[in-house]
C-alpha cells in the first residue's frame, strides 16, 4: 500500500497514479519530442558547421546512460531487480545501449543497425508504452526521456553527422534481432521472463494485436520488420536515384 510519503509520488514501486495513453500528459510529452526534432533538424548545419555537435552528441550519450543507471538503481532501490525482467534485453534497451556507444565512438557499424532498431522500436514504445506509472512518477519521466533520447541520437547521426545506412543494412539489422531473439528465448526459458515479449503479448495495446495469436504473431513480426525497414530505407533510396538522375 503506498504510504503518505510526499517521495512516494516520484519514486515509489506502489504508486497508485496508473499511466493512462494519450491523456494529457503523453500529448505533452509527444510535443515536447516534435519540438526537439524540429529543432534538431532546422539547426543541423549550424551544429555540423558551429561546432556544437559535439556538445549535441556527449548531451544525447549523457540523456542515454544516465536514464540507464538511474533506472538500475531504482530496481535495486525498490526492491524490484529481477533477472526476469530488469535485464537490458528488450528490443529498446538494446538499442540504447547500442545508441549510447554510437554517439562516444562514432560507430557505422551500430549505426546502421540502430537507425532501424532504435526509430522503429522507441517509436512504437512512445506511441503504446507499456509504462505502468503516470507523471510525475520517475518512471514516466526515464522511459519518455530515454526513447526521445534514442530517437534523436539517430537522427543527429543523420541530420548532423551525414550517416545514412545502405540495402545491406537490412539483413544485416535482420540478422542481430534473430541472434538476439535466440538468446532471448534462452533467457525467457531460465527466468520465466518475456523479453522482446516471445512468450507473450503485452498487457498494454500494441502492434502485436493485429499481428495475430501467439506463437504466429512471431512470424508475422519477422515479416512487418522487414518491410518497416525497406520503408524507412526508402528516403536514401529515393534520394539516390534523384542525384543519379542529375548526374546523368
Amino acid at each position: 500500500m503506498a504510504t503518505a510519503d510526499p517521495m512516494n509520488r516520484y519514486f515509489a514501486a506502489d504508486d497508485p497514479a496508473w499511466f493512462v495513453a494519450y491523456s494529457t500528459s503523453h500529448w505533452v510529452v509527444l510535443l515536447i519530442f516534435v519540438f526537439l526534432t524540429a529543432a534538431l533538424f532546422i539547426w543541423r548545419k549550424g551544429l555540423r558547421e558551429g561546432g556544437g555537435s559535439r556538445w549535441v552528441r556527449y548531451g544525447l550519450a549523457g540523456v542515454l546512460g544516465l536514464s540507464e543507471l538511474s533506472l538500475n538503481l531504482w530496481y535495486v532501490w525498490q526492491n524490484m531487480y529481477d533477472v526476469k525482467d530488469s535485464l537490458p534485453l528488450e528490443l529498446c534497451s538494446l538499442s540504447l545501449y547500442m545508441c549510447f556507444f554510437m554517439l562516444l565512438t562514432r560507430s557505422y557499424w551500430l549505426f546502421q543497425i540502430v537507425y532501424f532498431t532504435g526509430i522503429g522500436g522507441a517509436m512504437q514504445a512512445m506511441l503504446t508504452p507499456a509504462v505502468g506509472y503516470a507523471f510525475p512518477h520517475y518512471r514516466f519521466l526515464e522511459f519518455f526521456a530515454a526513447h526521445i533520447a534514442i530517437i534523436l541520437s539517430v537522427l543527429y547521426m543523420v541530420w548532423v553527422e551525414k550517416y545514412r545506412p545502405t540495402w545491406k543494412s537490412i539483413p544485416i539489422t535482420m540478422g542481430f534481432l534473430n541472434v538476439m531473439l535466440v538468446i532471448d528465448l534462452g533467457v525467457n526459458k531460465w527466468t520465466g521472463g518475456n523479453y522482446m515479449f516471445l512468450a507473450g503479448k503485452p498487457d498494454t495495446p500494441s502492434l502485436l494485436d493485429v499481428l495475430g495469436p501467439y506463437p504466429w504473431y512471431l512470424l508475422s513480426l519477422e515479416g512487418t520488420a522487414i518491410v518497416l525497414f525497406v520503408l524507412m530505407y526508402l528516403p536514401f533510396a529515393i534520394s539516390d536515384r534523384r542525384r543519379k538522375r542529375i548526374a546523368g
